[in-house]
């Protein structure tokens, strides 16, 4: 007889550590829910904008981290892996994996008419790289040097 109570008491154990773990796997499914975002749809072919955030060491020629773009592209959207992981069609010089999250894209807003994204290439003249300048804007003294906005 001690036995069949053994068993009992055994299962009656399992039963309330069961109970406990799905309160708790509720209790945390609750929390976690509650900083959860909702994820934006992409389509194939849709044009995204890629984080820069895991191209840090491709970014290296770029003067400081702290100026250098968010997010770079267009880039169009080639496959639907899963709701939250896309394959995009990357430039062979991105070397990174084509399938990424959508935690790394964002949708590409068209610019405003009249921004011009593209800077105009520099003309070398004497091995150095010099842009022509239309006009300028603004002048500001800082720290004893000039500094203009063109």
């Amino acid at each position: 007889m001690g036995a069949e109570k053994f068993v009992e008491k055994i299962k009656e154990i399992q039963e309330e550590a069961k109970a406990v773990l799905e309160k708790a796997q509720e209790d945390m499914k609750k929390y976690v829910d509650r900083r959860r975002l909702e994820v934006d749809e992409y389509k194939v072919r849709d044009l995204v904008m890629l984080s820069t955030k895991d191209l840090k060491y491709q970014m290296v020629g770029r003067r400081t981290e702290k100026l250098t773009e968010r997010f770079v592209g267009p880039y169009k959207v080639q496959k639907m892996v899963s709701s939250n992981v896309v394959k995009l069609e990357l430039p062979s010089t991105v070397k990174i994996h084509l399938v990424v999250n959508v935690s790394r894209i964002q949708h590409y807003v068209g610019q405003v008419e009249g921004q011009r994204k593209e800077q105009p290439a520099p003309v070398i003249i004497k091995g150095e790289k010099e842009w022509e300048v239309e006009r300028i804007l603004n002048k500001q003294k800082i720290r004893e040097k000039d500094k203009y906005l063109m």
